[in-house]
């Protein structure tokens, strides 16, 4: 997030830049080509200088724009050595997470609902049950999948936006520099309480984060002999 925003400064520099250049243009020939300044206009019709230049000169401002785009999208997709990895799976509508590095358990997080249930600090309709919890100054990647529809895995503080498609496994990272909760939402049309499943990432302390991992395990603890569809705990019922 911190290159998008030097991304976005920049291209401000160069559309102020523009806009006081065209502007100045626009008042030397108020002030120069007016009827009382100038009574007998000029017949010129072409000039090959201005026409070259005009041409150029957009081109090497689009280059000078689209080098550091194209590096800062290189750097979004090219996925640095990971301390941690998280797996965000969307489904209708709620995220599921599980830790791949840190053991068996995968919990829901599901939106709270009731404001009387949000705590002080939880924002509405973003507060969640079950927060998905990582280290401070870590490398996290982040892996999306979706169960049945498209979603898609948003968190604006940390400059990230990626598609979670059923079938497919997507990735993105971030590295949060300061603790607290960061807010987000799916970003993409899944269906009617698509509105209603927001993303809240808790950044915590290394020690923080071994103390909820130990107290994970044994909350979250899944089984994988379970039955992972209706049809399969249906047929184990029937046995």
């Amino acid at each position: 997030m911190d290159n998008i925003i030097s991304f976005h400064n920049f291209l401000l520099v160069i559309i102020t830049l523009i806009t006081l250049f065209v502007l100045a243009l626009l008042v030397v020939i108020i002030v120069r080509f007016n009827a009382r300044a100038n009574p007998a206009p000029s017949r010129t019709t072409h000039n090959t200088f201005l026409e070259v230049a005009w041409t150029l000169v957009p081109v090497a401002i689009l280059v000078v724009i689209a080098i550091p785009s194209f590096k800062l999208l290189f750097y979004q997709l090219n996925i640095p050595q990971a301390d941690l990895t998280v797996k965000a799976t969307g489904k209708q509508w709620f995220w599921s997470y599980s830790y791949p590095d840190n053991g068996k358990f995968e919990f829901d997080s599901l939106m709270v609902r009731d404001e009387k249930q949000l705590r002080t600090d939880q924002p509405r309709l973003l507060g969640v049950d079950n927060e998905m919890v990582v280290p401070v100054n870590k490398t996290i990647r982040v892996q999306t999948t979706g169960a049945e529809v498209i979603h898609a895995f948003a968190v604006p503080s940390f400059g990230i936006k990626i598609d979670a498609i059923p079938g497919r496994l997507n990735e993105t990272w971030f590295k949060a520099t300061r603790e607290g909760v960061y807010y987000g939402q799916c970003s993409e049309l899944c269906g009617k309480d698509h509105a209603f499943m927001p993303i809240a990432v808790r950044v915590v302390s290394e020690e923080a984060f071994a103390t909820w991992v130990g107290e994970a395990k044994q909350k979250f603890a899944r089984d994988d002999n379970s039955p992972t569809n209706v049809a399969a705990a249906a047929q184990s019922t029937a046995q």
